[in-house]
């Protein structure tokens, strides 16, 4: 077992695991709190729905974390995070949907291909 700070040693293959993935994972400077939060998370949380209910919010706090610090689609993270901050009418939460799209679809765009 590696001990906080100690890296794997390159012949040692990682596990294959959403666990040992979020683990392993480089994460952006100022997110890495957020990061160790959801590994310990998914790591008391075994049951699936036990971690979707546990973990929904640091899910989310990472992913908002990740985009602002890669300051990539500015704008729509912008328009998605002052949309879907409430509930409010239909209306919004049907322009919190579009301004959600309209993110996604940026964040796929600056992805390479497989």
């Amino acid at each position: 077992m590696l001990r906080r700070g100690e890296r794997r040693p390159a012949t040692e293959a990682p596990q294959e695991t959403a666990e040992a993935s979020l683990v392993t994972a480089e994460v952006a400077p100022g997110c890495g709190g957020l990061h160790r939060a959801l590994a310990e998370c998914h790591r008391r949380a075994r049951d699936p729905w036990l971690l979707e209910a546990a973990c929904r919010h640091l899910n989310r706090a990472l992913a908002d974390c990740l985009v602002e610090a890669a300051a990539a689609c500015s704008s729509e993270a912008e328009a998605t995070r002052i949309l879907c901050s409430s509930a409010g009418t239909a209306a919004k939460r049907a322009q919190c949907r579009r301004a959600e799209i309209a993110l996604s679809a940026c964040l796929s765009s600056l992805q390479s291909p497989p």
